[in-house]
């Protein structure tokens, strides 16, 4: 029987492409995206479910784009809307960084536990029969291109994750990936990542999933 992976995070597992202007709603093809590229590794031995949305934060509404950018919102609702689920992957924190938000590296990565404690709840844990969750720190972001002007301060903030995150997720005695090791954001817009850093990325993430 095949095991199932809810691919949880923001516009880069989504599969939005680098933005050459503010407000485009693109997305990259299936065969493009990491999740789907991570899919395709795996094999049949494994579906994976894309749960990605523009904008989300770990814990915050977003003054803009709306309530529903709370990642504790999303997950709950993609944790009751899907499965069950073998595997969880979170990668958030990039939209947390931004200037507006005014949050330091170690309050975003308190943003991830508080999701890390709503997936380990008895109650989701039940409903699921039982999940792992692998964090993936996203990969720093660049002050530079479409939304530099919400981003003072983000690319600081950003190379903290994946040391805070590997740290938590070592706390938590979960298994971690540094997405960064393996791609790097586009100079585009200095936030997404590029088709073939999509298809890099999935590659290795199907390894890390098939380690685990």
């Amino acid at each position: 029987m095949a095991k199932t992976v809810l691919t949880f995070g923001d516009s880069n597992t989504y599969g939005t492409p680098p933005a050459k202007a503010p407000g485009e709603n693109r997305r990259f093809a299936p065969d493009t995206r990491w999740p789907c590229i991570m899919a395709r590794a795996l094999g049949d031995d494994w579906q994976v479910i894309e749960a990605g949305l523009p904008g989300r934060t770990t814990s915050l509404a977003d003054p803009v784009m709306g309530a529903h950018m709370d990642g504790q919102l999303g997950l709950r609702i993609a944790l009751e809307g899907h499965g069950p689920i073998d595997l969880l992957t979170i990668m958030l924190g990039t939209n947390d960084a931004q200037t507006h938000h005014a949050r330091t590296a170690e309050q975003i990565v308190g943003g991830l536990a508080a999701l890390l404690a709503i997936a380990r709840s008895e109650p989701y844990q039940t409903r699921h029969g039982g999940f792992d969750i692998l964090i993936i720190a996203p990969p720093p972001t660049t002050e530079q291109g479409t939304y530099r002007d919400t981003q003072m301060g983000a690319a600081e903030k950003s190379q903290s994750f994946a040391p805070l995150m590997g740290a938590l997720a070592a706390h938590w005695g979960l298994p971690f990936f540094d997405a960064g090791a393996h791609v790097s954001v586009s100079p585009i817009d200095g936030v997404h990542i590029a088709a073939q850093d999509h298809q890099t990325l999935g590659v290795a993430l199907a390894e890390k999933v098939r380690s685990l």
